[in-house]
């Protein structure tokens, strides 16, 4: 993709704000995301992900140099955390604490669970998957919201093993 283009697409996203834009050539097998940070304000130029090939390189910012924080910008200290052991996600989907809507939650804090327990429920492509948590333990604290996405290997609960 030419380089003025993808300026055009920046002043495109400025202009109407958006947060977000993703192109593909499948002739050229290119694809680009513009896609801008969290809480990045309106001037702030979007990070670009050029893919060829299907291999992603690192992101780069165009004409926006990299924030750097200093010891005083740093962001204050999290809340304290329950100890415990972080039960990761197996895939990339929506979180489901219970198995219908309106039904109790399928792992609460301080429940015991066995190895053929199903903890919660992830729906990925529209097939609810079922995750058994493969292990006796407790759970401590349940660290996902009900319908939030969530990645592979994200933490979704913290369990004190048995």
């Amino acid at each position: 993709m030419e380089l003025r283009l993808i300026q055009r697409l920046i002043a495109l996203m400025q202009k109407g704000d958006l947060t977000e834009l993703e192109l593909e050539d499948t002739t050229a097998g290119t694809r680009l995301r513009l896609r801008r940070g969290q809480d990045a304000p309106v001037a702030q130029a979007p990070v670009v992900h050029v893919t060829h090939g299907g291999v992603a390189p690192a992101p780069l910012a165009l004409g926006v140099p990299a924030p750097t924080a200093s010891a005083s910008e740093a962001a204050p200290a999290a809340p304290a955390v329950a100890a415990g052991t972080p039960f990761p996600s197996p895939m990339v989907g929506t979180f489901y604490r219970a198995s219908a809507p309106g039904a109790e939650p399928l792992a609460q804090v301080g429940a015991s669970f066995g190895p053929d327990t199903t903890l919660c429920i992830i729906e990925a492509m529209k097939v609810m998957n079922e995750i058994k948590a493969e292990s006796s333990g407790r759970i401590v604290q349940v660290l996902v919201k009900n319908g939030e996405p969530v990645e592979f290997g994200q933490p979704l609960f913290l369990v004190q093993p048995n």
